[in-house]
């Protein structure tokens, strides 16, 4: 039995007359307003401090769908002294937070590398949340050649 609320091919060629139907859909870019928002989400009312956070990632990158990206904090990983989480965040994306990462004193070593998609050329941000609840960050810009995060459907 068929479902009255599928839309099939056939239907969707006879309504838009035999003709093809291309269809784009594009994310919304994430706004400064978001931006702003998902960090308060992440440090509160803390203030983020320049400093002890190092991004190693390309400058320049050609396809912005597998974007190399390595997080590392200075300063001790002991019982007492450590990295509690990372936080990396970008202007530009559909969504702001790229990815929360969480550590513990046991890690060893305050580091996370990962590969990230990058919608466009933008600014990308870690921070760090240490043991003492501080918050601590760095940036860089990201020129992207080949945008990701868009889909094209036809």
């Amino acid at each position: 039995m068929a479902n009255s609320n599928h839309t099939t091919r056939r239907t969707v060629l006879s309504l838009a007359g035999g003709a093809a139907v291309l269809v784009i859909v594009r994310p919304v870019d994430a706004t400064p307003a978001m931006l702003s928002a998902a960090i308060r989400n992440v440090v509160g009312e803390a203030n983020v401090h320049t400093g002890k956070v190092k991004l190693d990632i390309p400058p320049l990158v050609e396809n912005g769908n597998t974007v190399p990206m390595t997080v590392s904090v200075t300063g001790p990983m002991t019982a007492d002294e450590y990295v509690k989480s990372i936080h990396v965040f970008n202007d530009k994306n559909p969504q702001p937070n790229i990815g929360n990462f969480y550590l513990g004193p046991r890690a060893g070593r305050a580091q996370i590398s990962t590969r990230i998609r990058l919608a466009d050329s933008q600014k990308v941000t870690a921070i760090a949340r240490l043991s003492d609840d501080t918050f601590w960050s760095a940036t860089a810009d990201v020129v992207v050649t080949l945008a990701a995060c868009t889909e094209e459907a036809i």
